[in-house]
């Protein structure tokens, strides 16, 4: 158990929760997780050997969980906290971060939102209290609202002017379409237009409360002095609203296509996957490394290496709270579309066909387990996964249990998760000079 302070009010857990499918063999002994008893979940982890401390709170919502005229409320919301509270204007947030050597970010997504600063270790008490501040008391001076909303359309106009992009967009709304999972982050301009101060105080009122907020710390922190920080300066009224979630259902669109006057044509290929909680999810990630993960992978190989088909190629697998996603995109010239489209369905039947090699799992096994290493060097990386894993799971995986599950992953395994995934029906999009017709 975590240990409390006198009079604390504040209830001790372990110091670290074991997921659906997980052991607590080899949990780290620096975590530290203690639930307060207003609800808001805090997790640290030490790092007695970096000068830096990392502190962030991930919020339970996201861009699904918002109703079809209020798309966008969240990232709204994301741009909006940042810019000022009751006690502190932008600039003065702005010096204050930057007098401490520090920075200060945020980032929608759509299942959470996060808010996070990077600071050296002295300064943790500092960004604590910062966003403990910016998240419960926003200033939303109507000012700042008029301004942020014309970045955000501009934001909206720039995401149209990247074809790249707008074709990941297109292909989620061709796998979900009419979900909520589907739908552009960003919101619409109608809907960004339309929203009122009031609409987003009472979103933020209904959304930012304790039970939706998980407040994490990396680096060189002390657990009871986070803990301290957090009782004292972040939200402790009503437990607020939790997001109640549907999952998709319905059937893919098959092609969907925007014709525009673009030097290449963008294409993203997807198949729907399962849940972030599915114990497959480790064979998924090794098949992904196989077939588009990386440098060595088959698309990148094939497409970019031996045919100089592709400057950009890769695939990606999107896991959500009870629906799943695997992306595969290339970026081609116009008229060698149908050459790189012939060889992505290659591809894919050729793992339904045969599966992958002993040789492939190898270097896919020893990527994901190498890279998960490297990137736990930096405090900012490790705050990260504290969030994320919190908020999506509820727990965080021991990094011995997670290294375990990645190297226990074998070519069976991997066989079922390409039947799981690629037999299924898929969706295919395509942005620039390209006709629609064309592609059925």
């Amino acid at each position: 158990m975590v240990p409390v302070a006198a009079g604390a009010a504040r209830v001790a857990v372990v110091a670290v929760a074991a997921d659906p499918i997980a052991t607590l063999a080899g949990a780290e002994p620096t975590i530290e997780s203690t639930e307060l008893e207003s609800g808001i979940r805090v997790i640290t982890e030490r790092m007695p050997e970096v000068r830096s401390a990392s502190v962030g709170c991930w919020v339970a919502v996201g861009g699904r969980d918002e109703a079809d005229e209020s798309a966008g409320s969240s990232h709204f919301l994301e741009h909006l906290l940042f810019k000022g509270t009751a006690r502190r204007s932008a600039r003065d947030i702005a010096e204050a971060v930057d007098a401490r050597g520090g920075e200060t970010n945020a980032f929608t997504a759509r299942e959470h939102t996060a808010y996070y600063a990077r600071l050296p270790a002295g300064e943790l008490g500092f960004g604590l209290e910062l966003l403990g501040d910016v998240l419960a008391d926003p200033a939303f001076r109507p000012h700042e609202i008029d301004t942020e909303r014309q970045v955000i359309l501009e934001e909206l106009l720039l995401s149209e002017d990247e074809p790249d992009e707008r074709a990941h967009t297109l292909c989620f709304e061709g796998l979900f379409p009419g979900h909520p999972l589907g739908r552009e982050v960003l919101g619409s301009a109608d809907t960004i237009e339309a929203m009122t101060r009031a609409d987003i105080a009472e979103f933020h009122a209904a959304h930012y409360r304790s039970s939706n907020l998980v407040v994490v710390a990396a680096g060189q922190v002390d657990h009871g002095e986070v803990v301290t920080k957090v009782e004292a300066n972040f939200p402790t009224g009503p437990a607020g609203i939790q997001p109640v979630r549907v999952a998709p259902g319905g059937t893919p669109v098959a092609v969907t296509a925007l014709r525009r006057p673009t030097e290449q044509a963008h294409l993203t290929v997807g198949w729907r996957a399962f849940a972030l909680h599915d114990p497959d999810r480790y064979p998924l990630a090794v098949l992904n490394q196989v077939l588009g993960g990386g440098l060595s992978s088959r698309l990148f190989q094939e497409i970019r290496e031996r045919r100089g088909l592709a400057y950009s190629v890769y695939s990606y697998p999107a896991l959500y709270s009870d629906a799943g996603a695997v992306m595969v995109y290339a970026g081609t010239a116009p008229g060698r579309l149908p050459e790189v489209r012939r060889l992505v369905d290659a591809e894919i039947e050729r793992l339904l066909a045969d599966g992958i090699t002993e040789r492939e799992i190898t270097v896919a096994k020893g990527y994901l387990g190498g890279s998960t290493v490297l990137d736990l060097e930096d405090s900012g990386s490790r705050m990260s996964r504290l969030g994320g894993s919190i908020t999506a799971r509820g727990a965080v995986t021991p990094i011995d249990v997670h290294l375990e599950r990645i190297a226990a992953v074998g070519l069976d395994d991997v066989g079922r998760v390409i039947e799981r995934v690629f037999a299924g029906p898929r969706t295919l999009a395509v942005v620039g000079p390209v006709d629609p017709d064309a592609l059925a």
